[in-house]
């Protein structure tokens, strides 16, 4: 059973938006669990480590509750949804933000690079899907919203080799969002992905960073002179999120700041 932490007061969230970030309680997740914050909304943000849910939730304020699920596993992520389903009237936006990182080459062991490329895949695709079925049902209708978080890995295959088991799974998110687009569109519910290029400051590289010299490369090559933020990534899901992005689906929106265009 999925660990939680509602803390919904009297109905708060009956006359604004409800929100599910997954993989929200760190880096680019948490990042737009805070924009949402501020814009009024109820957030859920799902994960695996109840310590960091909970220690997010508290930091972004009262309207942010936390559930402890792992969105590869098909029954927690119908518990949690059932869950939130109790406390609030609907689910208005739904982020599909959780994935990790991990290497692997063709010399490397079989059984070794299988177990990477299952737990990423399951991860950041599989994990989409699961969420995207569990709660499309539940969105509102007009004006639900499923927003995918890729990577620019989709197109580059990796900005170094190793990366094939991440960047299959972001190009296998596109796939998912143009179905779901062509899909739940009629029913007024848009689909779109964000393909973020560098954004330092998560944990997206284990906590260790990356060596001057390669995030200098990069820059070198980024038209607009800098890496990311998790907040880029934010704003530009807000904006998806919003009414003004109701004629938008089906779309890609890179933000890499040039490092990559015209995809």
């Amino acid at each position: 059973m999925a660990r939680v932490g509602l803390r919904l007061d009297n109905g708060k969230c009956i006359m604004t938006k409800t929100i599910i970030v997954t993989g929200g309680s760190s880096g680019i997740g948490r990042a737009i669990a805070a924009m949402f914050a501020q814009q009024g909304a109820c957030i859920v943000i799902f994960g695996r480590t109840e310590q960091m849910l909970r220690e997010t939730s508290q930091e972004l304020g009262d309207q942010v509750s936390w559930q402890q699920v792992d969105v590869a596993n098909s029954d927690e992520v119908v518990k949690g949804v059932e869950a939130i389903l109790e406390e609030h009237p609907r689910i208005d936006v739904l982020v599909n933000n959780a994935g990790f990182s991990g290497g692997f080459l063709t010399s490397d062991p079989i059984s070794e690079a299988e177990a990477i490329w299952d737990g990423i895949v399951s991860t950041s695709l599989k994990g989409s899907f699961l969420m995207a079925m569990a709660v499309a049902p539940h969105l509102t209708r007009p004006g639900g919203r499923i927003i995918n978080i890729s990577s620019i890995a989709a197109y580059t295959g990796g900005s170094r080799s190793g990366a094939m088991a991440y960047a299959a799974a972001k190009s296998g998110l596109h796939g998912l969002t143009y179905s779901l687009a062509r899909e739940l569109g009629p029913e007024g519910i848009t689909v779109n992905a964000v393909a973020p290029g560098l954004v330092l400051d998560t944990m997206f590289f284990g906590g260790r960073g990356l060596p001057e010299d390669r995030i200098e490369q990069t820059v070198s090559q980024t038209p607009v002179g800098r890496t990311g933020k998790p907040e880029d990534i934010a704003s530009a899901v807000s904006y998806l999120a919003s009414d003004e992005a109701s004629f938008v689906t089906g779309e890609v929106l890179n933000v890499n700041g040039g490092w990559l265009f015209g995809r």
